[in-house]
């Protein structure tokens, strides 16, 4: 998108039109339905569109140079998310370049290297080990220790819904000093060899999402090194959060290009489908949903890409990556169920993908911070330049 004189104008630029034009050629080949759901039915990472990602050069997008990947910003990234979620790519298991710059910045060089090597091949080295069955929402709940005996670290935890913990093998793993008297200083996060005696994983069933598998994931007395620990101890939540309105930002997109996905094939079958003598779309209570679901999206791409120039012109995302957030999936979910009743029974049936992204985006209102969580940084941040007026 240009920018310029600081007015936003979300016309792409030349790069970015060949981009995305090159990116649909390599989503027509591999991103197939058949392909998507063969993933989805037997709970597969699509690793056909991670290889392919790879060979033509999607993979390091966002990844600085001299770690072998290719440079771009903030808004061309959110643009490939939007672009391969039309395609009905579940997004979440392509979404690995936040993580990796968490390791670029605060990991040790092994760290790095050992990241950089899974990236080069699509791949996430590690799952993030942060949400605990007493701590969801409120990360200061957390329960996990790191115990030093004998010149060793020893890691105490029972982690929940963590993604892909047993195919990755690693895991960022935050700790909390638990009587520390300062509570934002009290949060560590460790850099954890699965492999390790004292790691368990235990699978989660869930009703979607099933290209990315969700687990339970216990560890009891798992030894580390002292230079296992990433970054500065007691600021592991700290270093983390710099990368959570990014986060939001990039549901946002992939939610926005999985709701255009639905519109689409909900427009496609209004046309088709006839009743009546007459196809759907021409009866006015189909044509209120085509027009409410067309309104929705228009508005979650405003959304996404102003928050995208906000950050390239380095404005706060903190209310702005919160209230995408929440517009964005509430509408996502909005967009996919009415498409979801365009389609009828055929919608509701496996052979569809809108059955799928429907059991999908639902997650995306928990996922990466909660509806409820949303409003309350929010509206904290907004009434907060209001108070002394």
């Amino acid at each position: 998108m240009k920018r310029g004189n600081g007015k936003m104008d979300f016309r792409l630029t030349e790069e970015q039109e060949l981009l995305l034009e090159g990116l649909r050629e390599v989503l027509k080949e591999v991103a197939t339905h058949e392909y998507l759901k063969e993933c989805d039915d037997n709970h597969a990472f699509p690793q056909k569109i991670a290889e392919a990602f790879v060979e033509h050069g999607f993979a390091l997008l966002g990844i600085p140079e001299e770690y072998g990947g290719t440079p771009c910003d903030i808004t061309t990234q959110m643009l490939v998310t939007e672009e391969m979620s039309k395609f009905g790519v579940p997004f979440p298991c392509f979404s690995n370049s936040l993580l990796i710059d968490d390791i670029l910045h605060f990991g040790n060089e092994q760290q790095k290297a050992i990241t950089m090597e899974y990236a080069k091949k699509g791949l996430c080295a590690f799952s993030l080990g942060i949400t605990e069955p007493g701590a969801g929402s409120d990360d200061s709940a957390m329960m996990a220790t790191a115990t030093r005996r004998n010149g060793k670290i020893y890691i105490n935890a029972h982690k929940t819904f963590i993604t892909e913990a047993k195919q990755r093998p690693y895991m960022l793993c935050l700790t909390r000093e638990l009587n520390a008297p300062n509570p934002h200083k009290a949060i560590s996060m460790w850099w954890v060899d699965m492999s390790k005696p004292g790691v368990k994983v235990m699978p989660w069933e869930k009703i979607g999402g099933n290209t990315a598998p969700t687990y339970e994931v216990y560890l009891e007395d798992v030894e580390l090194e002292e230079e296992d620990l990433v970054g500065v101890e007691g600021e592991g939540f700290m270093n983390l959060m710099g990368n959570f309105e990014v986060e939001r930002i990039q549901i946002a997109a992939g939610v926005l290009g999985w709701a255009e996905a639905a519109f689409e094939d909900a427009a496609v079958y209004a046309n088709q489908r006839v009743q009546f003598g007459k196809p759907i779309g021409s009866f006015q209570l189909i044509q209120e949903k085509i027009v409410e679901m067309a309104i929705k999206i228009e508005n979650m791409r405003n959304l996404v890409y102003k928050a995208c120039w906000e950050r390239e012109n380095g404005m706060s995302l903190q209310i702005s990556s919160a209230t995408t957030k929440y517009y964005c999936v509430r509408a996502a979910n909005q967009v996919i169920d009415d498409a979801m009743q365009i389609m009828g029974g055929i919608g509701y049936t496996k052979d569809h993908r809108i059955s799928r992204l429907w059991r999908d985006v639902r997650n995306t209102r928990f996922g990466g911070g909660t509806d409820e969580i949303m409003i309350h940084i929010a509206g904290r941040a907004i009434l907060k330049k209001y108070r002394n007026k």
